[in-house]
């Protein structure tokens, strides 16, 4: 490993060991929302500029750095900025924050990867550089499937880079939204599992399904036999 992408990795594990020691997560709790959300709310009202950004920020290196909190972070959006809006920073930073953990982890780890399977890997980057963002599509509407290893685990493949934004920017915004919104609503909020009803979750997986469609279009097409040339008269 070169000494740029040593000085990467000991930088990440050293934001993310200081997330970890002074305890950070404490002001990343639905509680810690409830008791601040006044203050945010005055503050937003006075610098707003200033407290987009810093929220944008905060979640960027939130994602960025695989740290838990973004399920709170999304329910201070819509506390803080509205429905509307606060999806759309929300969705802005947390496609950013994707975005720069998927980069990473291609600059420090795919090469290696590769160089050691990438004869076994060769089908599967096929299909991702033509069909991956049918599949990224999927991964991120169906919401059993962790936010953060779909960044990395993206990151080891040859999923070209337009594709993972664009896929995570777009299915990303309906699981987004169910918080955001739930948000605006904070004080009816008792806990974090029960903001996204079975009912969401079906109407997501079937969303996912959907963005399957084509991909299973196009192999049982390639799977059926040629037709059959007209009889000769």
């Amino acid at each position: 490993m070169s000494w740029k992408k040593a000085l990467i990795a000991l930088s990440g594990c050293l934001a993310v060991g200081a997330f970890l020691w002074f305890d950070l997560g404490r002001f990343l709790t639905l509680e810690a929302l409830k008791a601040n959300r006044q203050s945010l709310i005055a503050y937003h009202a006075s610098h707003r500029a200033l407290m987009v950004a810093g929220f944008m920020a905060v979640y960027i290196i939130q994602t960025a750095l695989s740290l838990p909190g973004a399920a709170v972070l999304s329910l201070a959006a819509g506390a803080i900025f509205g429905s509307l809006m606060g999806t759309v920073y929300a969705n802005s930073a947390a496609t950013i924050g994707a975005t720069l953990a998927f980069l990473v982890t291609r600059y420090l780890l795919r090469d290696a990867i590769q160089n050691r399977f990438g004869t076994r890997l060769e089908t599967m980057n096929r299909e991702l550089e033509t069909r991956g963002f049918n599949y990224l599509l999927f991964l991120r509407l169906v919401p059993l499937f962790p936010f953060f290893l779909i960044n990395l685990a993206a990151g080891l493949t040859r999923l070209p880079l337009r594709t993972f934004v664009l896929g995570t920017m777009i299915g990303i915004i309906p699981g987004g939204f169910v918080y955001v919104n739930a948000g605006a609503s904070l004080a009816g909020i008792t806990s974090l599992s029960g903001i996204a009803s079975p009912r969401v979750l079906g109407s997501f997986a079937l969303l996912g399904l959907f963005a399957l469609l084509p991909v299973l279009y196009n192999r049982l097409k390639a799977g059926s036999p040629p037709p059959s040339p007209p009889p000769k008269s």
